[in-house]
């Protein structure tokens, strides 16, 4: 722990396993997929299925830190509770080269933004494209038994998808978890739910905008250590929406 930490001090950057400091200015370098905003259907609708607000901006706080190869972002989105979550705007998060930062910003100006990636509150996970918004990005979740560790390049013939949650009448398409207002995001298999939520460790890759590509992985939910009580017994009393991201460029 104290190397990482001080390696984080010094460099501020993932490093390899002799401890030399990683280039991540141009990784994963690639055409844009996208450059101008589009419009985002079903906007009527998903203020109301969302509650998405238009004069809150989330503090919810994002911090980035390094370990080995990997960046490690926590997110708080737990908006207060899930009983409070609805008067709460979402928290909107952008993935840069050096860490990933929170987007100031409030719902209703991230429909017309590109300038953020992934939008969270409580167990929902959205991406800047599709029925979400405005922008390309899409993601593709890992299968054939690989692990978040054993991805180190994007397989040929990979295809990402865009949040798709709306049908062509507006009518929001749910999840089939049983859970009240959840959309079938694209992003949905990161979670498990008996009692609690529990973290299925499903690999993705995620293209940005800017055709960077990064593996991701949902550690947990709640704290680590609740995290891993939910995990394994399958109840904890603690609150969630206190995300634990690992991720890495491609």
């Amino acid at each position: 722990m104290l190397t990482t930490l001080f390696l984080l001090a010094c460099t501020g950057k993932p490093v390899d396993d002799t401890g030399t400091p990683l280039d991540t200015s141009d990784s994963g370098s690639t055409d844009a997929v996208c450059e101008s905003p589009t419009d985002v259907p079903c906007v009527d609708a998903m203020i109301l299925d969302l509650s998405l607000h238009d004069d809150k901006v989330s503090d919810g706080a994002v911090e980035t830190t390094v370990d080995g190869t990997d960046f490690v972002t926590t997110v708080d989105a737990s908006a207060g509770g899930a009983s409070s979550a609805s008067k709460k705007a979402w928290v909107y998060v952008k993935f840069n080269t050096d860490g990933a930062t929170r987007v100031d910003i409030d719902d209703d100006s991230a429909l017309e933004s590109m300038d953020w990636d992934m939008s969270l509150r409580r167990f929902i996970v959205r991406l800047n494209g599709g029925d979400t918004g405005p922008s390309c990005v899409g993601v593709a979740a890992v299968g054939g038994g690989a692990t978040y560790e054993s991805i180190t390049s994007v397989p040929e013939g990979t295809t990402y998808e865009m949040d798709d949650y709306y049908n062509d009448q507006c009518e929001l398409q749910d999840d089939n978890s049983g859970l009240p207002g959840s959309p079938d995001v694209a992003m949905g298999g990161w979670w498990g739910y008996e009692n609690c939520l529990t973290t299925t460790m499903q690999p993705y890759l995620i293209q940005l905008a800017d055709g960077r590509v990064i593996k991701l992985v949902v550690e947990a939910y709640y704290p680590p250590a609740d995290q891993d009580e939910c995990n394994s017994t399958g109840t904890t009393t603690a609150e969630g929406g206190y995300y634990t991201l690992r991720w890495a460029q491609l």
